[in-house]
């Protein structure tokens, strides 16, 4: 099997966005199950929130000018009218020089313009006495403030966290439209590969220990997983294995037989499954070169390195931006980054981004960043990390001291 010619870094991301557009299909939601879906349509606001203008202190609702020159030493004096009760409407219009009690959270009565908090009044029996001013407006959320009606609360796109899927209820709405959840297919390959499971190994086997952390990486973002299983070197098994799975899915991954070998029948399977095939077959980066990337019938197929932190840092590099891409996401979700002072230098190829795992540390109120050097095929090296350090294409290494992006696995 030859490479094609090599994308970059960059050059991949760019044909992710060019090939991969968002499925289609939706569904409506109750909202206390759509946690981590992503908005198929606009949330519109029907009301404003609040719905009232309310106090957010406890206190007394005052014309802000009557308080104007009040101070410890000379304080102001109002005639207390009465009081807002919780869930109570406020029926007392305030007049010249009165004022009425409001609990935090209480409607602000027709007349006052302000709250005057109750650590800064005293009561003698209906006469308040105001040790400080307060300007109109002063502790209180107009009718509206939070959220206008008629305004668009949430885009289409939106990943539904616990803070929108709040938003969302305080308009009464109970259900969402939402892009159905999607469905990914896993499928490794290769005469060596057991069960993860498989107590005793003999001699050349190797446990697939891929399935556990690229799925649970696919789990993490919301995103059911079917496990097709192991199939031996064998094209016609690999073949209808596959095509059998690829049926149930709306993203395919294959792990295990992407680098160049003899047996290795990973492109004509992906060929076999749908047009138009292959446009990414390697990429320049270390580690994880040998990776494809295949659209079949309008179906992203990856194909996954089979050693382990290789498979896991381009799964999170670019599996993570497919599977966004598929969900409806709009975002540009970017792995979360951090900068960090490197603590060695690090040589690099000119021409290949290279990713680094670090342990990270705190030193005089700064992140340092310390490699673990190790091969791609040590699983243990991402055990041991905190991160990956990006040395970008352009770059021929860092230099001790140097900041550098450090994309967060933790």
């Amino acid at each position: 099997m030859q490479f094609f010619k090599v994308k970059t870094v960059e050059e991949t991301f760019a044909m992710i966005e060019e090939n991969i557009s968002a499925i289609k299909d939706t569904e409506e939601r109750p909202l206390e199950e759509a946690l981590h879906y992503i908005t198929a349509a606009c949330v519109t606001a029907k009301e404003n929130v609040p719905g009232f203008d309310r106090s957010t202190v406890d206190g007394y609702a005052v014309k802000a000018k009557d308080t104007y020159g009040s101070s410890d030493s000379m304080p102001g004096f109002l005639t207390v009218v009465g009081e807002v009760r919780m869930g109570e409407s406020a029926g007392i219009h305030l007049g010249q020089g009165e004022a009425v009690y409001v609990p935090t959270g209480g409607m602000i009565p027709p007349g006052s313009d302000s709250v005057i908090m109750i650590e800064h009044c005293e009561d003698h029996e209906g006469l308040l006495n105001t040790y400080k001013s307060v300007a109109p407006g002063e502790n209180i959320i107009r009718a509206g403030e939070d959220i206008r009606e008629g305004e668009v609360v949430l885009p289409e796109g939106t990943i539904l966290r616990p803070q929108e899927l709040g938003a969302i209820a305080s308009l009464g709405i109970s259900h969402v439209t939402v892009y159905h959840k999607l469905k990914v297919g896993y499928l490794s390959s290769g005469d060596e590969i057991v069960p993860y499971q498989t107590e005793k190994l003999l001699e050349g086997q190797i446990r697939d220990i891929n399935y556990l952390t690229i799925a649970s990486l696919a789990k993490q973002w919301n995103v059911e997983v079917i496990y097709g299983g192991i199939v031996k070197d064998d094209f016609q098994e690999f073949q209808q294995k596959a095509q059998n799975l690829y049926d149930q899915v709306d993203c395919l991954i294959l792990s295990g037989g992407s680098s160049v070998g003899a047996k290795d029948y990973t492109t004509d399977v992906i060929g076999s499954l749908g047009s138009p095939g292959v446009f990414v077959h390697g990429i320049s980066i270390k580690p994880g070169k040998p990776t494809i990337l295949a659209m079949a019938n309008g179906k992203p197929v990856i194909g996954l390195p089979g050693h382990p932190a290789s498979a896991m840092i381009i799964f999170m590099l670019f599996g993570e931006k497919i599977l966004r891409k598929l969900k409806g996401e709009k975002i540009d979700k970017k792995p979360d980054r951090i900068f960090a002072r490197i603590t060695k230098n690090i040589p690099s190829a000119p021409g290949r981004s290279d990713y680094i795992r670090v342990r990270l540390f705190e030193k005089e109120g700064e992140w340092w960043a310390d490699p673990i050097i190790g091969k791609s095929g040590l699983i243990t090296t991402l055990v041991k990390s905190d991160g990956i350090v990006e040395i970008r294409s352009e770059k021929e290494g860092i230099s001790q001291g140097d900041y550098v992006p450090v994309i967060a696995t933790r």
